[in-house]
């Protein structure tokens, strides 16, 4: 960045805390150019999981969690920032354009930005304690002033209908071997890898009374408390958008974001449910049969609640470096 040398640092520290975003099986397709006054994001399309994410969905949305991580964090280190999303339709790949200027920090946003190394995408059980309304509300909220939308799915008739789409996802998906052999490159991973789903953070799949079924990872090491038998209490997100553009799938991570940090602010555990979204029979029947606008298009289901009583910390998932994703805007 132009002016003192702070200035650099300070986008520096921000692009580290961006690298921490949620991605789908952490495969972090992003990379960011960093000129004089401004920081350049791209989608890194050599990062998309063909069998996983066809049409790029998860990708522009793990990409928009990235960019509101870093608004949250320049905002954080006293940075305002001008975005212009989608600014040069020659380039599909090129998804936003930040301008950081200098503003004041408040207190909410110092908060936002420390749940950022907190924030666990947490696959174990949840508690029985349901989450507040109030807190719920205010997650909803989030969504509206994005201008995307955000159902919470409570009628157990309509539960049932996400159940039975993330199952009929997931025979699908386990049917097609290319499906199964980008799951099992990706998850799995040992302590050296930058990338991907540890073992470490992955549960062994079964079945809790009110769990949405979750994606089976390969070789999960992440052992659980012994079950109490009583139900898990989540909140089931839907975050819809009026239109089915490459801008709403960005705009959908960068509220996704927004909800995951607020969440984890709160002290609840959370973790993104896409499966029954990656394949088109299912997230037409989730449009046509659960949203509650049936022409809004859903884009990601999330699922919040709060960690069962004595739950160990999850370990950090890796993230590459800083030197691999970041580099200087050339002309």
């Amino acid at each position: 960045m132009a002016g003192p040398g702070s200035d650099e640092e300070t986008v520096r520290a921000a692009l580290r805390l961006a690298l921490r975003a949620p991605s789908v099986h952490n495969c972090q397709p992003w990379r960011w150019l960093v000129g004089p006054a401004s920081v350049h994001l791209y989608a890194d399309g050599a990062r998309q999981l063909p069998a996983t994410d066809p049409h790029g969905r998860d990708l522009l949305m793990s990409c928009g969690a990235a960019l509101d991580h870093l608004l949250v964090a320049l905002a954080s280190l006293g940075r305002g920032a001008r975005v212009r999303r989608m600014p040069n339709p020659a380039h599909p790949g090129h998804l936003a354009v930040v301008e950081p200027f200098p503003h004041p920090a408040a207190d909410d946003d110092a908060a936002l930005a420390a749940a950022i190394p907190r924030r666990r995408t947490d696959r174990r059980r949840f508690s029985p304690w349901p989450v507040p309304p109030e807190l719920v509300g205010e997650l909803l909220e989030l969504a509206r002033v994005r201008g995307v939308g955000l159902e919470a799915i409570t009628e157990p008739a309509v539960r049932w209908k996400l159940f039975h789409a993330i199952t009929t996802a997931a025979e699908h998906q386990a049917a097609d071997p290319a499906y199964a052999a980008e799951l099992a490159a990706w998850s799995g991973r040992g302590a050296g890898s930058d990338d991907g789903v540890p073992a470490a953070n992955a549960p062994a799949p079964h079945e809790v009374p009110g769990q949405m079924p979750l994606r089976p990872y390969a070789d999960p090491e992440l052992l659980q408390a012994p079950s109490t038998g009583e139900p898990e209490n989540a909140a089931l997100l839907l975050l819809t958008t009026p239109t089915d553009s490459a801008l709403d799938w960005l705009r959908a991570g960068e509220a996704t974001s927004a909800i995951l940090l607020t969440a984890t602010r709160h002290g609840l555990a959370s973790s993104p449910l896409t499966q029954p979204l990656e394949v088109e029979d299912t997230r037409e029947y989730i449009r046509s049969r659960v949203t509650s606008a049936h022409t809004f298009h859903p884009q990601i289901l999330l699922r919040i609640g709060w960690p069962t009583a004595g739950a160990e910390e999850l370990p950090p998932t890796p993230r590459r470096p800083l030197e691999d994703v970041v580099a200087p805007l050339t002309v």
